[in-house]
């Protein structure tokens, strides 16, 4: 199976200034070093798209280029980078610039994401294919009080006011690592997953997504401990 990884990113991060390429973790290049570290040593991929505005990306995906031909390097226009710009109009610009037929959309915000997950991500999408799941979707186990603006308890499905949080209705939050589907799915239904996603639950550390000041901290923070 020939699986692309689309990595998106661009300039100009307002709510964490520079998360991509300000220094992580003993990477230079910060988050996007890392990830594209990581995916340079994946067994499953055959390519590997940087989609990018910013110049300093695009230096540091040239210098891996040199050594891992399976990236391409497509600088995306400044009408796909901005604050609003629709997740729906990236999502129809994917097909458009690969003809792989498969395509893992991952992110350099989930830095404790490795080759060896994703590589995984990959062989477990390709048994689920098997078994009439169209897509495969990374996600962390939810089991706790949800509250509504009243003060209601949202996810009791059961007959007690309190019960234990163990007891609750088990949710599923996506952690955006992998989003793997179709290219044809991209084409036909405009979106990253299909009708029928396969739930591929990832434990809270490697679920870190890094989308404020506090998550930048807290991941480098714990990839210096652990990793």
């Amino acid at each position: 199976m020939d699986v692309t990884f689309f990595l998106p990113t661009r300039k100009g991060s307002s709510r964490v200034v520079n998360k991509n390429t300000r220094p992580f973790a003993g990477f230079k290049g910060g988050l996007f070093e890392l990830k594209l570290t990581q995916l340079s040593k994946s067994k499953r991929l055959s390519e590997i798209i940087v989609s990018t505005n910013d110049e300093i990306c695009l230096d540091i995906a040239d210098s891996f280029f040199r050594e891992d031909k399976r990236i391409r390097i497509i600088e995306r226009p400044d009408s796909l980078c901005s604050d609003t710009t629709n997740l729906s109009d990236l999502v129809e610009y994917v097909p458009t610039i690969t003809t792989i037929d498969h395509v893992l959309w991952g992110h350099t915000t989930t830095p404790m994401v490795n080759e060896e997950k994703y590589d995984d991500a990959i062989h477990m999408y390709e048994k689920q294919l098997n078994k009439g799941y169209d897509s495969l979707i990374s996600v962390c186990r939810f089991q706790n009080f949800l509250l509504n603006s009243s003060g209601k308890v949202v996810n009791n499905d059961t007959e007690l006011e309190w019960p234990r949080t163990q007891d609750l209705q088990t949710l599923f939050e996506m952690n955006h690592a992998v989003f793997l589907t179709s290219r044809d799915n991209y084409i036909e239904r405009k979106n990253r997953i299909g009708k029928n996603p396969f739930l591929y639950e990832m434990d809270k550390i490697r679920s870190i997504d890094v989308d404020w000041e506090d998550d930048f901290i807290i991941a480098e923070a714990i990839y210096e401990k652990i990793i």
